[in-house]
């Protein structure tokens, strides 16, 4: 075991979990944070549940090679495919993400929600159930988003082609009266100033970052919840291209950083 007992674990398909341990960062801001890019495999939303199980079981080992006292499934999909076995399979709290259906439902003053998610999370048998628990007279939308996880992969955060991508996708939902829009995977909410810039400021944004911190501190055990740094620290790793890797999570992090290969 190479790294500090203690310290959270967080993966995700790519890049776009950053934006779940940033707000993981402001609840905790002397733990020393684990982050796992599975870019070398990137998009999940395409891939098989069984594939993504393989995945995340993978990541999580290491993470708990590295010292993770808990694990943050930062992805939507890998949640829906692979939640369930990690809790079975390890006894570190597991937390995991899903689209924010609940505050949507309590934010929309049409009454229609429109949900921007990948194909994985979207036929997921978990978000089926979401919609049946929280939807109640509310219509809700969904729009399966490919392409997009791929445009935040590449730092492409506000150009021309992303912006092509967002009106394709949330114009249908507009149209039919969605007042409020769900971020339904990690990459998204990297695209929030483009969204509203294409769908106006009257748009509700809403992720579910905030509230997995939130849950990230409830859910630590008492010797995990008491360790920090002097000087916290966070280290990352990639899967993908480590040298292009530098440079999108300094980008998405806000400073410059150094990614390994696990």
């Amino acid at each position: 075991m190479t790294g500090s007992v203690g310290a959270i674990g967080v993966f995700d398909s790519g890049v776009g979990g950053l934006s779940v341990l940033k707000h993981i960062r402001a609840q905790l801001p002397r733990h020393r944070l684990l982050y796992v890019a599975d870019s070398g495999h990137v998009p999940y939303g395409d891939k098989t549940p069984d594939y993504i199980r393989e995945r995340s079981l993978a990541l999580t080992r290491f993470l708990l090679g590295e010292g993770a006292a808990a694990v943050v499934i930062a992805c939507n999909t890998a949640t829906a495919a692979a939640a369930a076995t990690l809790r079975a399979r390890f006894e570190i709290p597991i937390i995991g993400m899903e689209p924010a259906v609940k505050p949507a439902v309590a934010a929309t003053k049409s009454g229609v929600i429109g949900v921007l998610a990948t194909v994985g999370t979207l036929e997921s048998a978990r978000f089926a159930a979401l919609l049946e628990q929280y939807a109640g007279d509310i219509e809700i939308i969904t729009q399966a988003c490919p392409g997009l996880v791929e445009q935040v992969e590449a730092g492409e955060l506000d150009s021309a082609a992303t912006r092509v991508l967002i009106e394709r996708y949330t114009q249908p939902l507009l149209a039919r009266g969605a007042d409020t829009l769900v971020l339904g995977c990690t990459h998204y909410p990297f695209l929030k100033s483009l969204i509203t810039a294409v769908v106006g400021s009257a748009v509700t944004l809403i992720d579910t970052g905030e509230a997995v911190a939130r849950q990230v501190v409830r859910r630590l055990p008492a010797a995990a919840s008491a360790a920090h740094e002097d000087t916290p620290t966070e280290k990352f790793w990639s899967t993908g291209d480590v040298a292009s890797a530098h440079g999108i999570v300094s980008q998405l992090w806000g400073r410059r950083v150094v990614v390994a290969a696990p």
